[in-house]
């Protein structure tokens, strides 16, 4: 006989003016973790927050029988003891703070070496951390920090942490809260290919110990230990699987995908002249270093106009540092050898006059923009390299925006606020963001994070068909090999700040 952790029974969740679900019906017997699948904005991380408490359920219930198990188990029952504290969720983005606990960090604020001192460690952050099971031993700190690879980040400040160590801290963070239900939105984007697959044996000590999981993820990624899948569409579970009869290639997206050539080339302008350079970047023997920490060591590297370039290495190789150097993000720029545009750094150039000849995209920019202006002023803000349109939106710039908020076939959110959109379509907005000047060089750093296969095949066809219409120069970074768009044709692999190859991009043998 099977007996429900959780019931959701015929719910109707609303958020701010949208209905996210309608009579949902779900039910999870314990011994069981499930994995959610399905497009972009089927309402997967909407149905952990739901679960999590985040969203109000305005008609039906959710009964979490693991929580009244768990009171009638206890001796010593505390009046103030909720459900919401037996349960984890792990976002995609994180909600750190810094050290005296008032604001958010901001984006320049990793590159800065005074300002990132207002942050906690790693091992101060996970120290913050209050379990809900104090009595249970199981997730030590030793044994949490060595499963998920952090013992040589302990004294790194948090702000810090490339992409994937920051995955790995938050999911550090959600077990040592010792809960009952772990929900795991996404957990493997930014993940490097080793973690990804040590990620199965991660998650079989999880559910190991007790802990059950829903976790929000690609079909292609579901780990053994799942046992079932739930296929979600417009707010509605449509199926559900075990996992031994799911079969992810049923649901790859078929859709032949439609780049439209003509507008395309219009919104590229490519009649127009452009300047001439002979270096995009130049860096000659370039060191990085936080105290005594050695970030980047003697990296060389020359891009020339209409290079595409891959940037790969696993998560903290030094990927992020050494783009803010061409992103005129870090200021350790001016300590060395480095060219940008022809213009040696330190020689006059503002960080302005680099940044608007880049187009730029990265998990860490969707992770600090603000997201109170509308999709449509976001991407409008990408003439002006500022986070966020601060001045009179004008008709021409937004007619702009919105034609290649349909290139990415976004355009329903034009009049939206970035932050009642889906992840997806924000990251999407941030791309366009990116595009809309038609910059000389374009930076996409981990650019289809959290898009489902439609959107990230439509927007690999995208970058190769204005890589074929331009003379852009591309750099991008990847930790998916599918993801890379056959235009690049060159790459540069970084480990632990050091250069192992640079070399024409064999095709055959990527990995």
């Amino acid at each position: 006989m099977h007996l429900p952790l959780i019931s959701i029974n015929n719910i109707t969740v609303r958020y701010l003016n949208n209905t996210l679900f309608t009579h949902l019906s779900f039910l999870v017997n314990k011994g069981e973790s499930w994995a959610l699948v399905g497009k972009s904005g089927s309402g997967k991380s909407a149905l952990l927050h739901t679960l999590a408490g985040r969203f109000n359920i305005t008609g039906g219930n959710i009964d979490y029988n693991f929580f009244e198990d768990f009171i009638s188990d206890e001796d010593d029952n505390s009046i103030n003891f909720t459900w919401h504290k037996l349960i984890a969720l792990v976002e995609p983005r994180h909600h750190f703070k810094n050290l005296s606990n008032t604001t958010d960090f901001y984006y320049q604020q990793r590159y800065n070496s005074s300002d990132s001192e207002d942050a906690l460690t790693v091992e101060q952050y996970l120290g913050t951390i209050v379990p809900a099971l104090p009595h249970n031993n199981y997730w030590t700190f030793e044994k949490t920090t060595t499963l998920l690879s952090l013992g040589e980040l302990l004294n790194k400040q948090i702000i810090k942490l490339s992409n994937g160590e920051t995955k790995r801290l938050m999911l550090a963070a959600a077990l040592l809260k010792k809960p009952i239900l772990l929900l795991l939105d996404s957990p493997l984007t930014g993940l490097d290919v080793n973690t990804r697959n040590k990620f199965n044996s991660i998650i079989d000590e999880i559910i190991g110990s007790g802990i059950s999981v829903i976790m929000a993820t690609s079909p292609y990624e579901i780990p053994n230990a799942v046992t079932n899948v739930a296929v979600l569409e417009a707010g509605t579970v449509t199926e559900t699987f075990t996992r031994a009869e799911f079969k992810a290639e049923l649901f790859l997206d078929q859709t032949p995908d439609e780049v439209d050539n003509e507008e395309l080339k219009a919104l590229l302008n490519t009649g127009t002249g452009k300047t001439t350079y002979q270096y995009i970047v130049k860096m000659n023997d370039v060191i990085i270093k936080y105290g005594d920490k050695v970030i980047l060591n003697k990296i060389n590297w020359q891009i020339t106009p209409g290079d595409r370039w891959a940037l790969l290495g696993p998560n903290g190789a030094g990927k992020s540092t050494l783009l803010s150097l061409i992103n005129a993000d870090n200021p350790q720029a001016y300590a060395n050898d480095i060219i940008l545009f022809d213009k040696k750094r330190g020689t006059g150039e503002s960080i302005w006059d680099i940044k608007s000849k880049i187009g730029f995209v990265s998990p860490e920019l969707h992770q600090y923009f603000p997201t109170d202006n509308s999709c449509l002023q976001v991407i409008e803000s990408g003439y002006y390299d500022t986070l966020g349109l601060f001045r009179p939106s004008q008709k021409t710039k937004a007619d702009t925006a919105l034609r290649w908020m349909k290139a990415l076939e976004i355009d329903k959110y034009a009049r939206v606020l970035l932050k009642n959109i889906p992840a997806s379509a924000q990251r999407l907005c941030l791309l366009a963001r990116a595009l809309i000047k038609n910059p000389d060089l374009l930076i996409f750093d981990e650019p289809c994070q959290g898009l489902d296969d439609h959107q990230q095949h439509h927007f690999k066809t995208l970058v190769d068909t204005i890589c074929r219409l331009s003379n852009v120069t591309l750099i991008y970074v990847t930790h998916y090999q599918h993801e890379i768009p056959d235009s690049v044709t060159k790459v540069l692999r970084l480990d632990k700040g050091i250069n192992t190859n640079e070399h024409e991009f064999d095709r055959i043998s990527r990995i």
